[in-house]
């Protein structure tokens, strides 16, 4: 059915590489524009200068104004912005095709509810460890908090035969998540004062305002390898369309297949929730979109995806830290406050076709 319908359909549609260009083209731009808006403007063109200059493609006369603003200050913001959206769309993108669940999105395992009871008990009960202080200890709770829920998920979804059937891998990350919820509510409600309410209001929505180089590089990197593996698994991806049986019969191994995306694509998840919170809607609309101009084929909907993800990052995280005057907004209200109405709008667009 998927195959025939994007058969049907690709006449109305841009050729995939003019798609896949014009959202690199689009990633571009915005991420350039992003590097000069905020508090202190810096024209495109002073952008590229200290940027080319940084990287050693010229010696171009910026000041260290401009300097220190675009490079130490936005650049490993909106490159980690990238790297999130981009992660974030492509694991939705993964999820949906194999679990073959329209509303799967990255946090459907329970990790962002696993990662809100690491960053609790660091933030409520100052949990800690020898070495580790700040945002530092913060990030870590995080990730320890979404791998144990991970690892509780898949164990309770894997059957006797070692296969992660979809129906019960969905309702073991529901269940977890729910434990986990409540989990943390109960420490905020009995532990918890005014001021740390607010911390774990603020980390659960998103933000990116801690970023730094190191963390921005290690986002990226693992963005990367995210799409460089996913992508090797796009055929396979495609055969899932038809079911587990008919995906078989193509020659695709359906448990170790599905035991690897599931592992790959939730180790991204919670690296990304752990740096950046948990950002909602990018995973679960981006690739609906995506599905409109390059059809269900995942070859071309996964980088594009990948790519129109990290553009909406950027932009979010660029209103997120400018529309309000001395005071960042959570990321995650923002792609909430676009990513309703588009998900609307796609839920009625499929009404009228129904």
């Amino acid at each position: 059915m998927a195959v025939a319908l994007d058969a049907t359909t690709t006449a109305r549609r841009p050729r995939p590489s003019l798609t896949i260009t014009g959202s690199s083209i689009v990633l571009v731009v915005s991420m350039v524009a992003a590097l000069g808006l905020g508090a202190v403007a810096v024209s495109p063109a002073d952008v590229v200068e200290v940027v080319a200059r940084r990287i050693g493609l010229g010696d171009f006369d910026v000041s260290l104004l401009q300097d220190q603003i675009v490079w130490q200050l936005r650049l490993p913001r909106v490159l980690a912005a990238a790297a999130t959206g981009a992660g974030l769309a492509l694991v939705g993108a993964v999820l949906q095709s194999l679990t073959r669940n329209d509303l799967a999105d990255p946090y459907l395992l329970g990790i962002s509810s696993g990662a809100s009871v690491g960053a609790v008990l660091v933030i409520v009960l100052g949990v800690s460890v020898a070495g580790l202080t700040g945002s530092a200890m913060l990030t870590a709770g995080a990730f320890v908090g979404a791998m144990l829920a991970l690892l509780l998920v898949l164990v309770l979804a894997t059957d006797r035969t070692g296969s992660l059937p979809p129906a019960r891998t969905i309702l073991a990350g529901v269940a977890v998540g729910q434990i986990c919820a409540a989990y943390t509510a109960f420490v905020v409600m009995i532990n918890g004062d005014a001021d740390s309410a607010r911390r774990v209001l603020s980390w659960t929505l998103g933000s990116l305002a801690g970023i730094r180089w190191n963390a921005a590089v290690l986002l990226v990197i693992a963005a990367l390898i995210s799409v460089v593996v996913v992508m090797a698994f796009a055929s396979a991806l495609d055969a899932f369309a038809f079911g587990e049986s008919a995906a078989g019969s193509l020659g695709v191994d359906v448990t170790r297949t599905r035991w690897l995306l599931m592992v790959v694509t939730a180790l991204l998840t919670a690296l990304l929730v752990a740096y950046t919170g948990a950002i909602g809607f990018v995973g679960l609309v981006v690739p609906h979109v995506a599905r409109m101009f390059v059809g269900v084929r995942h070859h071309r909907l996964l980088p594009v995806s990948a790519l129109v993800g990290a553009s909406l990052m950027v932009w979010a995280d660029t209103v997120a830290r400018s529309v309000m005057s001395g005071q960042e907004i959570p990321v995650g209200v923002v792609t909430a406050a676009v990513g309703a109405p588009v998900f609307a709008y796609l839920l009625n667009r499929m009404r009228r076709r129904s």
